[in-house]
């Protein structure tokens, strides 16, 4: 599969600018969801909802990590309600992230 999503060199920067949306993404790239979704599975083996929720949480707890509060996380991160937020930090890393502020101190 020879397509323009195989020079695309920035993923993390147009998930940002989607505002981790599949259909944004999309729209950014000019190609359809489907068209979309079978490159993310050949080349990362995962749909681009879940690449996109991993990339997200990763980016969470580097922010918390930096001293972000867990409501500027949410937010900065286009979450709606921090507590959707919460619940998917504590589904990906096992633990809240209360408790990634915690470490720092």
């Amino acid at each position: 599969m020879n397509t323009r999503l195989n020079y695309v060199e920035d993923w993390l920067l147009l998930a940002r600018k989607a505002n981790w949306s599949v259909t944004k993404l999309a729209d950014l790239c000019n190609v359809s969801v489907r068209t979309m979704e079978r490159h993310f599975l050949k080349t990362t083996g995962k749909t681009p909802k879940v690449w996109l929720a991993e990339q997200r949480l990763k980016r969470a707890r580097e922010l918390l990590s930096e001293g972000s509060s867990v409501k500027e996380t949410a937010f900065q991160l286009g979450y709606k309600y921090p507590h959707h937020f919460s619940r998917g930090f504590k589904g990906y890393w096992g633990y809240c992230p209360t408790m990634q502020t915690a470490l720092l101190i």
